[in-house]
């Protein structure tokens, strides 16, 4: 028998708007995509932690980001962010929601000033 992935929460593009536009200092915004893809696209106010650099910051994560705090993940279709999730609730955050459809989506149903690739 092998064991369940946990089931990570999530949070739609048109809620994701709706939390930009509100710039509370009570959700962290994590963007995990790769430093080529951030020079493409980008929306304001993500902390960027690239999953190929996970070396580099996992062992920081507890001194750069509250566990407590709600915590909104992004990539450019949903799926990295979705095991940045997993990966973060095991470090026991919290409150961990992945943005269904990434940045892709985010550019083609909220702002489409936002660079599609």
């Amino acid at each position: 028998m092998t064991a369940s992935v946990p089931k990570v929460a999530q949070i739609s593009v048109e809620e994701l708007h709706q939390v930009l536009a509100a710039n509370s200092p009570e959700v962290q915004l994590i963007d995990v995509r790769e430093p080529t893809e951030i020079a493409i696209a980008q929306l304001p106010g993500f902390q960027v932690f690239s999953l190929s650099e996970f070396d580099s910051w996992s062992e920081k994560i507890l001194t750069l980001l509250d566990t407590e705090k709600e915590t909104l993940v992004l990539c450019h279709h949903g799926v990295r962010s979705g095991q940045m999730c997993q990966w973060l609730a095991s470090q026991g955050f919290s409150q961990v929601k992945n943005i269904v459809g990434g940045i892709d989506a985010y550019a083609g149903l909220i702002d489409p000033t936002v660079p599609r690739y």
